[in-house]
């Protein structure tokens, strides 16, 4: 799908802000309102703007504390569908944010949340390594987040107060 100029202005600006208002939108693409609106809701419908989310740092809040990991899956693509079946088959288990189609050594990347080590683990051991497409599993746990969706947690502090000299 073509998009104009404006439609592309209207995705970039949501995409960094998803609860700026329409009007602030209208006046930041030079359209009124309604033209805004409408606009906005023709990129929702042909599946442009998909969902608007938050980013929360978990971290931060006591009591939800859980696990997320990434995992690496070899599988066999089928014939007529590719990867997609098996994706498909992946990205349904609740446990799962995310799945990715990737080159390289691995087909498939998947994101998942869990409780806790044990609770990936017993996903990785009784879900998904039991799909008759997938050959194979390599499971990474996430420390810790940097930034996620372009948004940094926690910034390094900046405590280096020399002047920069430079001839």
């Amino acid at each position: 799908m073509k998009l104009s100029e404006k439609e592309l202005e209207v995705v970039e600006i949501l995409e960094k802000d998803a609860r700026i208002s329409s009007e602030d939108v209208a006046k930041m693409i030079g359209l009124s309102l309604q033209e805004t609106d409408e606009l906005i809701k023709k990129l929702e419908k042909e599946k442009v703007l998909v969902h608007y989310t938050t980013v929360v740092d978990w971290s931060k809040i006591d009591g939800h504390e859980g696990v997320t990991a990434m995992i690496d899956v070899k599988v066999t693509p089928k014939r007529g569908v590719g990867f997609d079946e098996v994706a498909e088959r992946i990205y349904r288990f609740k446990e799962v944010k995310s799945v990715y189609l990737m080159s390289g050594a691995y087909d498939l990347s998947v994101i998942i949340e869990g409780k806790s080590m044990n609770e990936v683990a017993r996903f990785v051991s009784n879900k998904l390594s039991t799909l008759d497409s997938v050959l194979s599993t390599t499971t990474h746990f996430i420390l810790k987040k940097y930034k996620h969706d372009g948004t940094i947690f926690e910034p390094l502090a900046d405590d280096d107060k020399r002047i920069v000299v430079s001839p």
